[in-house]
């Protein structure tokens, strides 16, 4: 007997009236690449709290920290870039050939997204 994972998710309309945004909002977002919805069969798109997590985050950093989209998305990406990077500063990942060779690729990686 297997556990039933019930994870929520949200169509376009109920994740942007949560988030007080507008639609053509959330799909310029999108088009962006700031965020990556699922689809549905029918090829509606569905949003995860975890979405919706990063949708405030972007939400946040435009209305109140006065950053435009283009430094938006450097910022993700460097977030993303760091979270990677993480787990490779262990003794034990840092001791080994693959974890010193990871961490140089993710270090390149992010001197790429900040323009190094």
């Amino acid at each position: 007997m297997g556990i039933k994972v019930q994870q929520e998710i949200y169509f376009i309309s109920m994740a942007a009236e949560m988030l007080g945004m507008h639609p053509q909002t959330l799909r310029k977002y999108e088009r962006l690449g700031l965020i990556q919805p699922s689809r549905t069969i029918g090829s509606m798109r569905v949003y995860s709290r975890e979405e919706l997590a990063r949708l405030r985050l972007i939400k946040h950093l435009v209305d109140e920290v006065g950053i435009n989209l283009a430094g938006v998305q450097r910022l993700l990406s460097i977030v993303e870039v760091v979270q990677r990077i993480r787990p490779l500063m262990d003794d034990h990942a840092l001791n080994t050939g693959t974890g010193r060779r990871q961490l140089l690729n993710e270090m390149r990686r992010l001197n790429e997204v900040l323009g190094l």
